[in-house]
This record gives structure tokens, sequence and C-alpha cells, in this order.
């Protein structure tokens, strides 16, 4: 370790209040491996997510704010593993997406905007429903095998952090433990699109293209054949009056936003 790890360690362990602790991890981090931005963020289990400290450009953050914690975070793969019970310390978000993910219409409307290469996530579970994530993306190439091993070796450090972030967050601004009436009116709304036109099967299939699984994934998640999944998705289709993945994507938002 050489002289330029003093300062944001010394900063870790001085423990002023949340954003310096979240920006000396992310500076701690930026001297393990090269990146080109990170994201602090807090997901709960009633509540919509919350961007606890982010180094993205303007451009990127209101990405983030606005559009991204609006509805479509339901559909996020990052979000998907932190409601589960277990889930990993640290994992690349590219391993954690379904097999078509990266032609889901939400990839292409705001992973895409992004324009993030690679992406690694620590995930931590504080408790009373809550899992904090920190993102660490690169634009230009893929962290190579030496950078994610460096990664791996700063887990604990990192979720100590995070931790201590979260905690002085919790002081600093207590939000409410009781359920977040957006968050259950977007759940609400996911849960229940196509209801009344789309029977059960159909929507739980909807559910899954919306998250990017391909006719073999959904088959495999529900436990039907691939030709089953795809007559459900041709009547799917029929029933909502539309004839791709872009116009079930497009009834999925104008759903949110009309809720």
């Amino acid at each position: 370790m050489d002289s330029s790890w003093f300062a944001p360690v010394a900063a870790l362990i001085r423990n002023r209040g949340a954003p310096e602790s979240a920006a000396a991890l992310a500076s701690l981090v930026g001297l393990a491996v090269r990146h080109e931005g990170t994201c602090l963020l807090a997901f709960h289990r009633e509540r919509t997510p919350e961007v606890l400290h982010h180094t993205l450009e303007p451009a990127g953050a209101s990405h983030y704010l606005d559009r991204y914690l609006a509805g479509p975070y339901l559909l996020d793969p990052l979000f998907q593993l932190s409601q589960q019970s277990i889930k990993p310390g640290i994992c690349r978000y590219r391993d954690a997406t379904p097999d078509r993910f990266r032609s889901s219409e939400y990839y292409r409307q705001y992973c895409e905007q992004t324009h993030l290469t690679d992406e690694i996530d620590y995930l931590v579970d504080t408790g009373g429903g809550t899992t904090i994530a920190f993102v660490v993306g690169r634009r230009t190439r893929r962290f190579s095998q030496a950078e994610v091993m460096r990664l791996n070796d700063m887990v604990d450090v990192v979720h100590a952090a995070m931790r201590n972030t979260w905690n002085h967050h919790q002081r600093q601004a207590p939000g409410s433990r009781d359920a977040d009436l957006s968050h259950l009116r977007l759940t609400r709304c996911f849960d229940r699109f196509g209801e009344g036109v789309l029977t059960e099967r159909e929507r739980q299939i909807t559910q899954l293209l919306l998250r990017g699984h391909s006719t073999k994934s959904v088959a495999r998640e529900l436990r039907i054949a691939p030709g089953t999944v795809m007559v459900h998705k041709r009547n799917l289709f029929s029933k909502l009056g539309i004839s791709s993945q872009y116009e079930l994507f497009s009834r999925f938002i104008d759903a949110l936003t009309a809720h």
C-alpha cells in the first residue's frame, strides 16, 4: 500500500457523516481499480429506493433520480437481487441478469443510457427490509480478472464502509419505516399489469418478459415447455393488441405513469 491510500482510509475512520464516508469509499475503490462512476443505493422492501451518493455527471444523476426511481427500478436485476433472502456480498451485474436482458427494452432505455460496459456490485443486508448496494461502473472496457480479484479482496472493508454510511444516513436523515405509498402503488401496478385481460399464467410470463427472460428462460422459471410459453406469448400479445417487446414495455411504462 502506498501513501495515496492514507487519506481515504483516514476519511473512512473519521466517520464524520454519510457524505464523507461515501466519498471516501468511492476514493478508496478508485485506488484499487480505475472506474468511471460509483453509486450507493438503498433498496427497501416497502419503500422507493434511495440514492445515497454518486459520482455520476449531472445527466447520469438525473437519469437515476428521475427516470429510474419513477418505477422502472422494479425491472432492475440488482433491485430483484436485493429483495432475495439470500444474496451475494459481491457480484458482477451481467452475471445476475436474465439471458435476454441486453435485448430487453429496460436495458435499452435505462441501462444503455449509462453507457456502462461492466459493473461490479457490493450488497449488504442492513436488516429491517433494507439492502444497500454499492455500484462500481466501467465504461471503456470490462474489468480484468485481476481487477475483479482486487475488488473481491476489498469486500470486508467496502461492506464495513457501506454499513457506516447507512448508519450515518439513518441518524442524519431518518426515513419513515412505514410503507411508501408510491412504492406500493408501483409494485401493485407491476403485479396487476394486464389484470382483467390476461390470465394469471399470461401475467406471470409478461412479468418475466419485461425483466429480460427469453422463452427458454421463462419455461425454466415456470417449469413448463418452451412451446407452451410461445402459445401464451402469442395470446397475451393478441389480447394486449401489440406485436413486439417494445410495445409491451411501452404499455407497462404507460401503466406506471397512469397510476
